[in-house]
């Protein structure tokens, strides 16, 4: 299919961990197969949606399904019932967003009122993220051509920002850390904020290698023990800062 093969972390963003699909592309180094086989399990979410959620739920938790990857595209702050539905707030489709959570379909994160332990006593219920609960699922929901362009390192924009956050928030997650970030104010946010070690430790991802003002800040105001910017291709230290390739978020 004309594909040049990442030789980072590119490749798990396009296949994901799904069994079925990991198992394909190992014996076959077929993108379009992984394409196909994520589409079949995005269509098994689907009818399992359509299976248990109960009523007219069914339609509101498809469409809140259905917004996640849009509002990752956009990069929005937090999710947005009005993405889901003009006009509309959490009295409608809050309980939708619920059964997603509980389905673990999606993985929520929550932002902070402050760093401190622990996290989950300072969230902000009604300000959240969500993520897919697999990368690869939600670049085939993307379509292929996105897959095209992760692979050969040409996505642009506002996309290629949520979905490294996705991958980073997946990869905690199956760690066994509790997703949480913080937004101080209108100009600065930290994607990721883990407890490890007795502390609150600060991730900041980027797609690119941008200066990580929010994370210098935080650094600066809170001094963590430890702080982490996960870029591509590169390691490194400044003082608690260690910098580190996305894929080594495995070993946090």
């Amino acid at each position: 299919m004309g594909l040049s093969y990442g030789t980072d972390d590119r490749e798990f963003i396009v296949v994901g961990g799904m069994p079925e699909v990991v198992s394909s592309f190992s014996e076959n180094k077929d993108f379009s197969q992984v394409f196909q086989l994520q589409k079949d399990i995005i269509s098994l979410y689907q009818d399992d949606i359509s299976k248990h959620a109960k009523g007219k739920e069914k339609q509101l938790v498809r469409m809140c399904y259905d917004a996640v990857p849009k509002q990752l595209a956009k990069e929005l702050k937090k999710f947005q019932y009005s993405t889901v539905e003009k006009g509309q707030t959490r009295r409608k489709y809050g309980g939708s967003v619920k059964w997603l959570k509980d389905s673990c379909l999606v993985n929520a994160c929550y932002n902070i009122s402050e760093p401190y332990l622990p996290l989950m006593a300072n969230e902000k219920e009604e300000q959240y993220k969500l993520y897919i609960n697999d990368t690869g699922l939600l670049t085939g929901m993307y379509g292929f051509e996105t897959k095209r362009s992760i692979l050969n390192n040409t996505i642009k924009g506002n996309a290629k920002g949520g979905i490294y956050e996705n991958v980073i928030a997946e990869c905690l997650v199956k760690r066994g850390y509790s997703l949480h970030y913080f937004k101080p104010d209108d100009d600065h946010e930290l994607e990721f904020l883990i407890e490890k070690d007795g502390g609150v430790i600060p991730i900041e991802v980027k797609a690119g290698n941008t200066a990580p003002v929010s994370l210098n800040n935080f650094i600066n105001d809170y001094s963590p023990q430890l702080a982490y910017k996960l870029i591509s291709n590169r390691n490194g230290r400044d003082g608690v800062k260690k910098i580190l390739p996305h894929y080594f978020v495995m070993f946090i």
